[in-house]
């Protein structure tokens, strides 16, 4: 992987552990020579994962949609900063600008964004591994959740290993390095629906 998106949340969340996680993270990316691509802004665990990467040597590039320039603070001192018309554009441009994508503690635009590109990658959209930075436990009731969604049917067991998950950025990255997807053919039948 030359390139990862992170969606991370805007917010630090409580305590210190999801800042170092962020830190840790942005840091181990740029120490191997991966370009971080995220969502543009300077505060919250976007600031910490980016900050992170530029103070290691990496090359960092935000996507930010115009109305949240001001909302989420936009980075000014990026290696690129990208400036889109919408949160579809930025989700779009975020995706092709990267060869993997890891999800960090977050709100609804962190799940929203993770759960399209696993979309993506059910539907055969893309080949790239998904990772969740699973800081302190953060998505345990998350993947507690997908496992109900495979027992009551509406996910396939095969689909959840699309997800790589583990509680260090170096133990994520090497999973993700390891990662090979599942052939996608018709992922629904008529006797399905």
């Amino acid at each position: 992987m030359k390139s990862v998106c992170v969606f991370c949340g805007s917010n630090a969340g409580r305590g210190d552990r999801y800042v170092a996680g962020a830190r840790a993270l942005g840091a181990e990316l740029a120490a191997r020579g991966i370009k971080l691509v995220y969502g543009g802004g300077r505060v919250g665990l976007m600031g910490e994962v980016a900050d992170a990467a530029l103070a290691a040597g990496g090359h960092v590039t935000g996507v930010i949609p115009a109305a949240l320039v001001a909302r989420e603070v936009g980075h000014n001192a990026l290696s690129e900063q990208h400036v889109v018309d919408s949160m579809h554009e930025r989700k779009a441009l975020m995706a092709e600008l990267s060869e993997g994508f890891i999800a960090m503690p977050g709100g609804f635009g962190t799940l929203d964004e993770t759960f399209e590109i696993l979309t993506w990658a059910q539907l055969g959209m893309h080949r790239h591994p998904v990772g969740l930075l699973n800081v302190d436990g953060y998505f345990d009731k998350l993947l507690g959740f997908v496992d109900h969604a495979i027992g009551e049917g509406f996910v396939r067991p095969e689909y959840k290993a699309m997800l790589s998950v583990a509680s260090t950025p170096a133990e994520l990255l090497e999973a993700m390095a390891l990662y090979r997807p599942p052939t996608v053919t018709k992922w629904i039948t008529k006797s399905q629906t």
